[in-house]
């Protein structure tokens, strides 16, 4: 609606202005002694005409520069001795919108054949010297009028320029900022991710040295660092547009599943129905769904068993990830962050999710994903 109101009062503005040039050219017709009879009604017609026709000068700027200059040349040879200022604005309106050669042409065509039509009328019988003054004048406005209308149009195109090149500096700020972002908080979560890691697998190193046995929880510890060294790289990769480094997707729930196993979580898959490709949104949001709602389960659900069952349909996929932790429909968990950044994924690419206690106990995490729609 908003869009509409500046074309509105556009049209407003153009039709004032063809109404007022309309009336003017038709008052000075008027007025003046007119050579030849009966061709009062013909030359005000043409002069209202050549005048209203300005209306559409914005958007059929070269129909009106053709009409305007007929519409002169035609109450010129009808006897009406009114100077051309309807066609001169059609020159700017033309000249404005680009068409130089064309208004160039036409110019030049209106120019020859108002001396014409002026006699044709018997106009102009003063002498020579008045027809030469009278031509080297109009010569001189039609001139005036296209360089206000190129100069206007010039303006206008460096000043779309200048809009383009503050847009592209603010997107290229914005890039470099992002990247500055990514890389402080690789370089932030890499050393104490590192610092965990290292000591993981020196303990891991040293047990078995010792010959002892390792806990399986630090080797879970170990596993996790790696992965999230790996995690951390691939988001760097992401934030800086670099395709050479895929996300995680379908493809990789499995790995999720066997690394939930060295929790001491007996962990199950089962994929049902035709894979299929789906967009890389869905492929990276199942992973993501899976690997948080694995996380939840080791942390926070004290679950012996997790049972991930991802059933591929036609037009959808549906993740669903059930455990017997001690969560009851008496006593639900309170939602974490986890869980909402799941919902808002999931809400973003249409889908629809449920987290919720089981009635026996535990907790079902499901989500729905359309693919039809988005491939």
């Amino acid at each position: 609606m908003n869009a509409g109101v500046p074309g509105r009062r556009a049209w407003m503005v153009d039709g004032g202005i063809a109404v007022g040039v309309a009336a003017a050219l038709l008052v000075t017709g008027l007025s003046e002694q007119r050579s030849a009879a009966g061709t009062e009604v013909l030359g005000s017609v043409l002069l209202a005409v050549g005048g209203l026709a300005l209306a559409a000068r914005r958007r059929a700027p070269v129909p009106v520069l053709a009409v305007t200059g007929l519409c002169a040349v035609g109450h010129q040879a009808a006897g009406f001795d009114v100077p051309a200022v309807a066609y001169l604005f059609a020159v700017y309106a033309a000249m404005r919108a680009g068409h130089r050669l064309l208004t160039g042409v036409m110019s030049v065509a209106v120019l020859a054949l108002l001396p014409l039509a002026a006699l044709a009328s018997g106009l102009h019988d003063t002498g020579e010297a008045f027809a030469r003054a009278r031509g080297a004048l109009e010569i001189a406005w039609l001139i005036a009028a296209g360089a206000a209308g190129e100069a206007l149009r010039q303006a206008e195109r460096r000043a779309d320029e200048a809009e383009r090149t503050r847009e592209e500096t603010a997107r290229r700020r914005a890039d470099e900022e992002r990247l500055r972002i990514a890389r402080e908080l690789h370089d932030s979560l890499t050393h104490q991710i590192s610092v965990v890691k290292v000591q993981a697998e020196a303990a891991v190193h040293v047990a078995r040295r010792r010959g002892e046995e390792v806990p399986p929880a630090l080797l879970a510890i170990q596993e996790a660092g790696r992965e999230a060294s790996r995690e951390l790289r691939a988001t760097l990769e992401a934030l800086r547009d670099d395709d050479t480094t895929p996300p995680c997707g379908l493809d990789d729930v499995s790995d999720l599943v066997e690394r939930a196993r060295t929790f001491g979580l007996d962990a199950t898959l089962t994929i049902d129905g035709q894979r299929r490709d789906v967009p890389a949104a869905v492929d990276r949001t199942v992973y993501r769904i899976v690997q948080e709602s694995l996380t939840n389960v080791a942390r926070h659900a004290g679950a012996a068993t997790a049972a991930v069952r991802i059933d591929c349909r036609a037009d959808s996929l549906v993740i669903r990830v059930d455990d017997d932790g001690r969560a009851t429909p008496a006593a639900a968990p309170v939602p974490g962050l986890g869980l909402l950044g799941m919902g808002e994924r999931v809400t973003a690419l249409g889908g629809s999710l449920r987290a919720a206690p089981r009635e026996g106990g535990g907790f079902t995490v499901q989500a729905e994903l359309p693919v039809e729609q988005l491939s």
